[in-house]
């Protein structure tokens, strides 16, 4: 998306460079050394123009709805990594209680216990 807005907006800036540099007359359109059929005032210069700058703008707010998009899909992955990160990092601390958990447990199972002595009925 930024590719082709910035394709556009060139595309747009050549055609306008072209149309300025190749019009010596007053009232003749020339693009790339052909002279535009049609054109035979003023008014139509400018309007020629004025579409050469309607595609530029086209084609630089395309450009721009694209970096801005880019940037957005940048910091939501940064944020989903980050969050991924902290998760994973809780998920080790609780492992680890657990692992200690377990230990001490597994330590008061293996302490000889002393055989309570039965009383003999009388």
């Amino acid at each position: 998306m930024i590719f082709l807005g910035l394709v556009i907006a060139l595309a747009a800036v050549v055609v306008g460079t072209a149309v300025v540099l190749d019009n010596t007359g007053d009232v003749q359109l020339v693009v790339f050394g052909d002279s535009v059929p049609g054109v035979t005032q003023q008014w139509h210069v400018f309007m020629a123009g004025a579409v050469v700058a309607i595609v530029f703008m086209a084609g630089a707010g395309l450009a721009a709805l694209g970096f801005r998009r880019a940037v957005g899909m940048r910091r939501e992955l940064r944020d989903l990594r980050d969050e991924h990160e902290e998760s994973l990092q809780t998920l080790e601390m609780e492992r680890r209680k657990l692992q200690q958990a377990l230990a001490q447990a597994r330590r008061g199972l293996d302490e000889p216990s002393v055989p309570a002595q039965r009383v003999a009925p009388s």
